[in-house]
């Protein structure tokens, strides 16, 4: 079992969602934790939100952790909007 680090860049929205999911999925596999760099995200809606919690959620139930970290402001936006900060766990840090 290894640490595996992934960016994501650009949209985290619905028309990426389907690519994504299956890229984030397979990460997971192999992995004892699971870092998704979520700098370059430019664009978040609903769905991209989802698929972060699916992500938490297999890798919570495959004994894999799963670390959300460089915040985008994008990110940080929704977040804030829809109070998920506690939802996921993770430190909110804002890029310099």
């Amino acid at each position: 079992m290894s640490t595996a680090c992934m960016p994501i860049e650009g949209e985290m929205n619905i028309y990426r969602a389907a690519e994504l999911k299956e890229t984030l999925l397979n990460a997971l596999k192999g992995a004892s934790s699971l870092e998704l760099d979520l700098h370059g995200i430019t664009e978040i809606d609903s769905a991209g939100i989802q698929l972060l919690m699916l992500v938490k959620a297999t890798g919570q139930a495959t004994d894999c952790e799963v670390k959300l970290v460089n915040h985008s402001p994008a990110v940080l936006e929704v977040f804030e909007l829809l109070d998920l900060a506690a939802h996921f766990g993770d430190p909110l840090l804002v890029p310099a």
